[in-house]
């Protein structure tokens, strides 16, 4: 519906039950004193209005007000204010460290597809075995955020990674497996995975998370001077500037795509 992922629809669907039972009324049948007092209750609860659970109120109602003709409504909810930070970003020998930290192979795979390839959680988790084209040297990203499909470059190193890993592991239909047999990997596991390896690896950068790794991904790829165009690509941004938020400089020149974990170990970082 209007590119949102299911999990962003039943946020809203949650959110939106949640001010059902506040006033044990349908949300339509809200008069705007209701709404305007429900919203100030959780700008109130939350402290800041970016909030999770403030932003998800107020897009939920714009998004059940338009669909139910109401679009004069959805007008007058109060716009919230971006929040512009810039992103943490990893050195190349901050990523090395990170990237031997893990014990298993599984999970040192893990995080450098994560890292070669600029892959969002979610793309990680839902990768199957199939999406990997080592002829052609290109993983296939499937239906990620706003239901686009794209191709990334495989990396030279991390086809001899993920070789070692599918031999040794024998993963059954997804590539990362979960704690049942066929299952995906949860989003919670690699989040431990990340800050266990984060951890062992002495890295003292705040707001360090598993996406840190999609932000160095960008960043070394500007900084190898692949151009900011085929990074917006790679990534699968639908406009550009949300690829300037934290790319402050774009390289000059075209080069043909490729991945930063192919420069990681060929020269000084």
């Amino acid at each position: 519906m209007s590119g949102r992922s299911l999990s962003t629809l039943k946020n809203y669907s949650r959110h939106m039950a949640q001010i059902a039972l506040y006033y044990n009324q349908l949300p339509t049948e809200l008069d705007e004193d209701q709404v305007r007092d429900y919203l100030w209750m959780l700008q109130k609860k939350t402290n800041k209005p970016s909030k999770s659970s403030f932003k998800h109120a107020v897009y939920g109602l714009r998004l059940l007000y338009r669909l139910t003709g109401r679009d004069d409504r959805a007008i007058r909810l109060p716009s919230i204010p971006k929040v512009h930070k810039l992103p943490a970003v990893l050195s190349k020998q901050e990523v090395k460290a990170l990237l031997k930290a893990p014990r298993l192979l599984k999970h040192r795979v893990l995080l450098a597809l994560i890292y070669s390839a600029g892959l969002r959680m979610q793309e990680v988790c839902r990768l199957e075995i199939s999406d990997l084209d080592f002829d052609r040297m290109q993983i296939h990203i499937r239906q990620s955020k706003g239901r686009k499909d794209r191709y990334v470059p495989l990396s030279q190193l991390m086809k001899r990674g993920l070789l070692s890993y599918l031999s040794a592991c024998k993963p059954h239909y997804y590539l990362f497996n979960g704690k049942e047999y066929g299952s995906q990997l949860s989003r919670k596991g690699v989040q431990w995975l990340m800050q266990d390896a984060v951890s062992k690896a002495g890295i003292k950068k705040k707001g360090i998370c598993v996406h840190t790794l999609r932000h160095s991904y960008a960043t070394h790829l500007l900084e190898d001077g692949l151009d900011i165009v085929s990074i917006k690509e790679l990534l699968g941004h639908s406009f550009l500037e949300t690829t300037l938020v934290y790319l402050h400089m774009a390289g000059l020149g075209r080069k043909a795509p490729f991945s930063p974990l192919d420069t990681l170990y060929t020269k000084e970082a």
